[in-house]
């Protein structure tokens, strides 16, 4: 979950669309280019500046988890690619499964979409706060004070989304270049500084190899949500049968390299029980190599990224309760919206429910806390993961328009994206997946009370 915000997203216009229509947008319409940085700015986020912390348990093996989650990255952007060009509906992953499944299925992806944005919101919060105890240490060892330092920093960019998208888009523009920066240094200048001794020991934690794979896919899978969300509408695109799907899969693949790049650095410049013990994993590498100038340097790159991405999502964290709701599948309120046409109720709902996670959890270890969320956040977003990789091939039969040659490309992604979302679901661990289901679970009334107010309305 590392996003920036992303562009409202109008009906798709196909090549049946109104010749007219078409035409007015010609001026407006984006290349592969443009396409590619939208998704490779919305991934770009938190993640990775504070995953090495939650990896440093499993230690070098963790290189295996980042190499097929990117693997596997680049396969769901293959299928969200395919879906935004076979279903003309706006709503995102929700509309795409109701399309395919119906209604209840619709539901169940929009409530875990949902799901997965608050708390990804509640582990961006928690990692801005860490990477800030580098400038306040306090913070470290006082958890009153972390708290209320959290929640200043939600309620503050909660307070600036009111105030319209200009205020947003100015904290985005000045939070992208920052976030990207140590990264860049990371993936090439560190490995002047690369010692092998550090790989010595593959796996350092005291799991199989196998069981540590898996574990370390369902972390990295963190670093990459959001890839759905950057897809662009058609209708904005130049010739989008060809750069939509490009552009998505250039963008995916290139961050995937970056990441796996930084990775292996890192691990060369820190021992995995170093990396274990960091609240600030890249700025206490960076002092190592660089001196005191690097620690600052890389810890206010990351201390904005996580304020980049967090002032994004809590508008984004509404939309799709606000599309799932105008449809008849969540209830009425949040689908209400002010004068400017912001989803205010969900957003407000949303904060609170994060600023309740954020307080019922911290205790202890800031990374602890980071890691049981972001693994809460993921396995949320798997649910829309795996019914979407079947859509595609549900949408093609309810249409009957499939060849044999289509057939085999679709048969060829679903079923390596539906095994992937599998395992990474296994990986979460029984912890994560019994929270859950009783969060999906929980569900159930919420859908009976939309559709009643569906009914009676």
């Amino acid at each position: 979950m590392n996003t920036e915000t992303t562009i409202s997203q109008p009906p798709l216009v196909t090549k049946a669309s109104n010749n007219a229509v078409e035409k007015k947008r010609d001026t407006k319409r984006i290349g592969i280019w443009v396409c590619s940085s939208l998704v490779v700015g919305n991934m770009i986020g938190s993640g990775i500046f504070l995953l090495p912390a939650s990896l440093g348990q499993y230690g070098p093996i963790s290189l295996f988890g980042w190499l097929i989650t990117g693997v596997g990255s680049i396969i769901l952007a293959l299928v969200f690619a395919r879906l935004t060009l076979q279903s003309a509906k706006n709503g995102g992953p929700f509309a795409y499964a109701q399309a395919g499944f119906g209604d209840l299925a619709g539901f169940f992806v929009a409530w875990g979409h949902w799901i997965a944005a608050w708390t990804g919101n509640a582990a961006l919060a928690v990692a801005f706060i860490s990477y800030l105890t580098v400038f306040f240490p306090v913070l470290k060892t006082d958890s009153l004070m972390a708290i209320g330092a959290t929640m200043a920093v939600v309620w503050g960019l909660f307070f600036v989304n009111l105030r319209g998208v200009k205020a947003v888009g100015a904290i985005q523009l000045a939070t992208t270049i920052l976030k990207i920066l140590p990264l860049l240094a990371f993936a090439t200048i560190g490995f002047a500084y690369f010692e092998p001794a550090n790989f010595a020991d593959v796996n350092t934690s005291e799991e199989s190899n196998i069981t540590a794979i898996f574990a370390t896919c369902a972390l990295t899978l963190w670093a990459f949500l959001g890839l759905e969300s950057a897809t662009v509408p058609a209708g904005n695109v130049d010739n989008p049968r060809r750069t939509i799907p490009r552009a998505t899969v250039f963008g995916t693949g290139f961050v995937a390299i970056i990441y796996l790049l930084v990775s292996i650095s890192i691990y060369g410049i820190m021992t995995p029980a170093e990396l274990q013990a960091s609240n600030a994993p890249f700025a206490d590498a960076a002092q190592r190599v660089w001196g005191s100038w690097g620690f600052y340097f890389v810890a206010v790159g990351a201390v904005v990224s996580c304020l980049g991405s967090l002032n994004g999502w809590l508008l984004i964290q509404a939309e799709v309760p606000m599309a799932a709701a105008k449809a008849g599948l969540f209830p009425k309120v949040f689908g209400k919206q002010d004068s400017r046409g912001r989803p205010v109720a969900g957003m407000f709902i949303s904060t609170v429910l994060l600023s309740l996670l954020i307080m019922s959890n911290f205790s202890g270890d800031l990374v602890d806390l980071f890691t049981f969320i972001i693994l809460l956040a993921t396995l949320s977003s798997l649910i829309p993961y795996l019914f979407c990789s079947l859509a595609s091939i549900m949408i093609s039969v309810i249409e009957g328009r499939t060849s044999e040659i289509e057939w085999g490309k679709q048969l060829f992604i679903t079923i390596f994206s539906f095994t992937y979302v599998i395992g990474a679901i296994i990986g979460a661990g029984q912890e994560v997946v019994y929270w859950g289901t009783i969060l999906l679970l929980a569900s159930v009334p919420v859908y009976v009370w939309a559709r009643w107010q569906r009914k009676k309305s």
